[in-house]
């Protein structure tokens, strides 16, 4: 064996031994509480080093682990190919909870990089999950695990390609804030379009940068059923006559996620002609919240005003009285 061989075999064991993905503890460095509705808390971790993405974060998504009923923290020190299987196998009040979270923003580098993510507080207690009984009275010095992209390695995660769109829209409730927020803040200065927010209460209207051409529409409940304001704002402006959110619970897809590359219905994703008197050539919408809220709205552009599916990306982050499972 030439020295030559062992070299290139040492580099290439090394390079498989590299995971391809971050998975490790991360550490609550600071956590403020921004409104009644939202916490931001700022982790940070050795081995965030090593977490990145090729361009932009956009709506980044990572997950996020939580300690078990009895407050303890899964290790997975040593971990190799096979542990996400090993680790479902155990019960959850014994493994902890996964959860997905989109990436607030990304401060610092290489040893001192920081991952920030808000965190909702749930109106409805009953029905909330770990993520939000966690930050509920999250502190610092507390840990987390995280499932995270390596830099230079693919990961997923990022729904938001607008392509060459003219126009933007932009809907969430709460949960997705965080990632409405991320995407405006990449976004140049001339981008055109309109981003509508509904949250709980008018204390949890935020303040997030927004580039020149693109209007912010806070839409606080203060009261009002879910989703009623934001959907009722969303006809209006697509310039179509009113009409109640009203969606039987049978036409939810609790999984709903439709994109322009997949579709969780397993539906044929083909071009569907832009109906006659609706000038929505060029729009790109991307929609994410309560999964009723969001089927109302996808039939409305999708099938009601004859939206090509290319142009829009459709994601349902939760379901009303349903705890999600990751």
């Amino acid at each position: 064996m030439t020295t030559e061989t062992t070299e290139t075999e040492s580099v290439e064991a090394a390079e498989a031994a590299v995971p391809p993905l971050v998975l490790a503890e991360i550490e609550a460095l600071a956590v403020e509480q921004l409104s009644p509705s939202f916490v931001r808390v700022t982790f940070g971790a050795p081995e965030l080093a090593e977490f990145g993405v090729d361009g932009l974060y956009y709506d980044q998504r990572i997950k996020l682990i939580f300690p078990n009923a009895a407050g303890v923290l899964p290790t997975f020190e040593g971990a190799d190919e096979s542990w996400f299987m090993s680790w479902m196998e155990i019960p959850e009040e014994e493994r902890g909870s996964m959860r997905t979270y989109t990436v607030r923003a990304v401060e610092g580098s290489g040893a001192d990089t920081r991952i920030v993510v808000d965190f909702v507080l749930h109106e409805d207690g009953g029905h909330s999950g770990p993520g939000s009984r966690w930050a509920s009275s999250a502190a610092a010095g507390q840990r987390l695990v995280t499932l995270a992209p390596r830099r230079g390695v693919p990961f997923g995660g990022i729904e938001f390609v607008p392509g060459d769109a003219k126009t933007l829209l932009l809907v969430g409730d709460e949960t997705a804030v965080p990632a409405v927020s991320s995407i405006l803040e990449d976004l140049p200065d001339g981008t055109a379009g309109t981003a509508f927010l509904e949250v709980p209460a008018s204390a949890d209207v935020l303040d997030i940068r927004c580039p020149d051409g693109m209007e912010v529409v806070w839409l606080p409940r203060d009261g009002a059923p879910l989703g009623e304001r934001v959907h009722a704002a969303v006809l209006a402006h697509l310039g179509s006559a009113t009409a109640a959110l009203d969606v039987a619970d049978d036409e939810i897809d609790p999984d709903l996620w439709e994109t322009p590359t997949y579709s969780s219905s397993g539906e044929e994703i083909a071009e569907a002609a832009v109906a006659v008197g609706h000038d929505l050539d060029g729009l790109y919408a991307w929609i994410a919240g309560e999964s009723g809220v969001v089927t109302g709205l996808r039939r409305h552009l999708v099938k009601e005003l004859g939206v090509d599916r290319r142009q829009v990306a459709f994601m349902g982050y939760w379901r009303e009285g349903v705890a999600m499972r990751s």
